[in-house]
């Protein structure tokens, strides 16, 4: 020893060791949920990496592995607007993806947070799911595809030893990934389903997107009211008028337990968005009359619920309340 003691390097920067533990714990909580999906060609990649961006993750598909740890730096930087990555790493990056089990251990050295998802099928599934799409082997572009799964096992088998998770999709149908999927990488946030209520006139077109149609121009038109005609279905004189009749307060009672019953449904099967698109003649009566309701009783409910009276202004609207959606 000559006497000299070496200076933390927090103290040479010119920080403290408080403000570099500091910004150190600010970096860690800044860096997003970053998985990076890989396996064998066929065994589910592609399909994994949907039910991921359905839950809200951002996918980036067949990133040469080299340029992952900028990547994971830039999303980091991106002041929280990027919080969950997928990052799809495969042979088709051909000679770049000789460099996969080296990134993965620089990460491993610099404590970079990851997870890693591995897909797999077996051989003759994999041969199956090749002939039915008429592909080439990214590893036997030019020869057998049995001779592509043999280079290729070989070829992932260190990177196989890394993963996180390993789904072998032989038997799974389409459901059964996605259900794996969500209990693997889904928050409670990525999990709700999105509901779009639309009001709409039939004279304009019925909307393409919609799930469900409900025609309602079978209730009373305040249309033919004078004192209505020029007013919407959100005001309360218009919609006090609406609901007073016998035949809407059925129609809603009954649809209440249609909504009840059919939404929980679709959330137990996975779907994502689900638009109702509620019709009157024009869209400004009737159709925003019953969309508020629908609203305000599946907001009521806690579901995530938007609201849209897509043809409302392109009738003659003296008088309109608009309401939180």
């Amino acid at each position: 020893m000559d006497g000299k003691e070496k200076l933390p390097q927090a103290v040479e920067t010119g920080s403290s060791p408080q403000e570099t533990g500091e910004r150190q714990a600010k970096e860690k909580k800044a860096a997003p949920r970053l998985v990076i999906v890989t396996g064998m060609s066929g065994g589910g990649k592609t399909q994994a990496s949907r039910y991921l961006e359905d839950l809200g993750y951002f996918c980036v598909d067949n990133l040469p592995p080299v340029f992952i740890p900028k990547f994971v730096e830039l999303c980091a930087h991106a002041g929280g607007h990027v919080s969950k990555v997928v990052l799809g790493v495969d042979t088709r990056s051909r000679e770049f993806f000789d460099t996969f089990v080296q990134v993965l251990e620089d990460m491993d050295r610099s404590d970079t947070n990851y997870e890693m998802l591995f897909m797999d099928a077996s051989d003759a599934v994999i041969i199956r799911r090749y002939k039915e799409t008429r592909r080439r082997h990214p590893m036997a572009p030019a020869s057998r595809i049995t001779e592509g799964i043999a280079k290729e096992r070989e070829r992932l088998a260190p990177v196989r030893a890394k993963a996180t998770y390993i789904i072998d999709t032989s038997e799974l149908k389409k459901v059964q990934l996605r259900d794996k999927i969500h209990r693997l990488f889904g928050t409670s946030e990525g999990e709700q389903m999105n509901i779009n209520v639309l009001s709409f006139g039939f004279k304009f077109g019925m909307p393409l997107d919609a799930d469900m149609v409900l025609d309602v121009r079978f209730l009373p038109n305040p249309f033919y009211v004078e004192s209505m005609r020029h007013k919407s279905g959100a005001v309360p004189e218009v919609a006090d008028y609406i609901a007073k009749f016998s035949v809407t307060q059925e129609f809603l009672k009954k649809l209440d337990d249609l909504l009840d019953f059919l939404v929980p449904q679709y959330v137990k099967e996975g779907k994502s968005q689900f638009v109702i698109a509620v019709g009157c003649t024009g869209g400004m009566h009737r159709s925003v009359f019953v969309a508020k309701h629908i609203f305000d009783r599946l907001g009521s409910r806690g579901y995530p619920v938007k609201l849209e009276h897509r043809d409302l202004m392109k009738n003659d609207v003296w008088e309109h309340v608009r309401e939180e959606c």
